[in-house]
């Protein structure tokens, strides 16, 4: 069937959006229309965001925590819930006192939650990681403000030796969707995000365990680990991260449908 492009006015986009199934098919018809340059760029926009590609990648841009983040094709898309953590770890480091924080995102994906920790805060030494080198590209020109490392590799294997036991926190949005629950997911993230972003293995705390094993080695004394769930997977993280010596706590919103487990290295 020929899509006809000629007219994409705004009634027209709402129209074609909502055909698609978008729920809020006014709200993504104002976004397009304002970041389309041109009438074919708008065109190209409708037609990428009809075929299922999430907004995000279809604007460029994503809004966390009150900050614009690039969000290129193929970036996993920071979601909403995930601002619970970043406000977690702003939290924690307000309150610290000494020298310029530490910072470590792992599974940064875009650096959203890098990004930020950074404006809120102020100065930090950020380091991000992430095993997809289209995240990294991405992550580096949202943390270039904050003069981040953003570095290509699995987990903690490209960080500087020179960091263990220096980091104060340690921010990771792994992966928790179970394996077998991939194919449940919205086509968006399903067809549109790296599975590596998704995947959490069969019961979703794969890399989460694994996280929680390395993080006691780079943390700082008293210094933090913080990782996303779901409130099903709750109860595991936490024994995941008791076994590594790491005291945890658990911290929850409803407003963002978040839960966050919070886990401090003992300071002796």
């Amino acid at each position: 069937m020929t899509t006809d492009l000629s007219d994409l006015s705004l009634p027209r986009v709402v129209a074609r959006l909502r055909a698609a199934g978008c729920v809020f098919a006014e709200d993504e018809a104002d976004l397009l229309l304002a970041a389309a340059g041109t009438p074919a760029e708008l065109a190209t926009m409708v037609v990428r965001r009809v075929a299922g590609e999430p907004l995000e990648q279809v604007l460029g841009w994503a809004e966390f925590c009150g900050l614009r983040v690039a969000v290129d094709p193929g970036v996993f898309v920071p979601r909403r819930r995930t601002e619970l953590m970043a406000h977690e770890a702003i939290a924690l480091l307000r309150g610290a006192v000494g020298p310029v924080p530490v910072v470590v995102d792992l599974c940064c994906g875009s650096g959203a939650v890098g990004a930020a920790v950074a404006a809120a805060v102020g100065r930090i030494e950020l380091y991000a990681t992430d095993i997809d080198p289209a995240a990294v590209r991405c992550a580096r020109r949202n943390l270039a403000a904050a003069g981040a490392v953003v570095v290509e590799g699995d987990l903690d294997d490209p960080l500087p030796a020179a960091l263990r036991g220096r980091v104060d926190v340690l921010v990771a949005n792994v992966p928790y969707v179970p394996t077998g629950a991939i194919a449940t997911l919205p086509p968006e993230a399903r067809l549109h995000e790296p599975r590596v972003a998704l995947d959490g293995g069969p019961d979703g705390l794969d890399v989460l365990r694994r996280v929680a094993t390395l993080a006691p080695g780079w943390l700082a004394p008293g210094g933090h680990l913080l990782v996303e769930t779901s409130e099903r997977q709750a109860s595991l993280a936490v024994e995941a991260f008791a076994r590594s010596g790491l005291v945890p706590r658990v911290v929850r919103s409803d407003e963002l449908g978040a839960l966050v487990v919070v886990g401090t290295r003992p300071a002796s």
